[in-house]
């Protein structure tokens, strides 16, 4: 199928583009860096998802995966803003069978930085909206909610033993998922999942059960 990620150059976006490209898709990602990915089956465009006049033309997308996000950096307009944009562009039409948002569990409990709990839970309602009218092409739209993920951009607390200790002690599972694991819900929610759409999935370890951010 044709694949469309954005934020695709690392962490979850980079796993996400990986695992559809080893499962036989083409996958292409959209990001600011340039591309983190060498495959076949890869195309990438390097582009600011602000910029609307900058994303290119990419018809028949049938799974959008909207990743891109950032955290204490714009996050309204990049978090949820050019999401909704991106999705109104690749998502809302005929050819699509799957969108899924890249939210936080943080947009449930709103237990981190204000803007940035703000747009993710932006997210949680803009999913349902977007269900409702992909229906039609029997389409479905989920969003993916995780917690903690091992990414370089958690790197600040995950290397702080101190910090660490307390997160441990917030989150059941004891441990922080990979981002191999989010993209193997992402396959799942949009490839394996045909009848399950509106829905915001919390991936966290239990974390959200606690409620208690940790940061420095």
């Amino acid at each position: 199928m044709k694949v469309l990620v954005t934020g695709s150059t690392q962490g979850i976006g980079k796993a996400i583009a990986t695992y559809f490209l080893n499962e036989g898709h083409y996958v292409t990602g959209i990001d600011r860096q340039p591309a983190g990915i060498s495959h076949p089956h890869y195309t990438h465009y390097t582009c600011d998802v602000r910029d609307i006049d900058s994303l290119p033309e990419i018809p028949g997308i049938e799974i959008l995966i909207n990743n891109a996000g950032t955290q204490n950096e714009d996050d309204i307009e990049i978090n949820l803003k050019s999401l909704i944009r991106i999705t109104e562009k690749y998502g809302i039409q005929s050819s699509i069978r799957s969108i899924l948002n890249i939210g936080s569990a943080s947009g449930h409990t709103g237990s981190e930085f204000p803007e940035y709990c703000a747009s993710k839970g932006g997210v949680i309602s803009y999913t349902k909206n977007t269900a409702l009218r992909v229906a039609e092409y029997g389409a479905t739209c989920n969003s993916l909610d995780p917690g903690g993920v091992l990414t370089p951009l958690n790197d600040c607390v995950v290397s702080r033993s101190d910090l660490w200790e307390e997160i441990m002690k917030q989150t059941p599972l004891k441990r922080w998922a990979s981002t191999e694991e989010i993209a193997q819900w992402a396959y799942f929610l949009t490839v394996t999942n045909r009848f399950c759409t509106g829905q915001s999935i919390i991936v966290d370890g239990g974390e959200s059960v606690n409620s208690r951010f940790v940061w420095i």
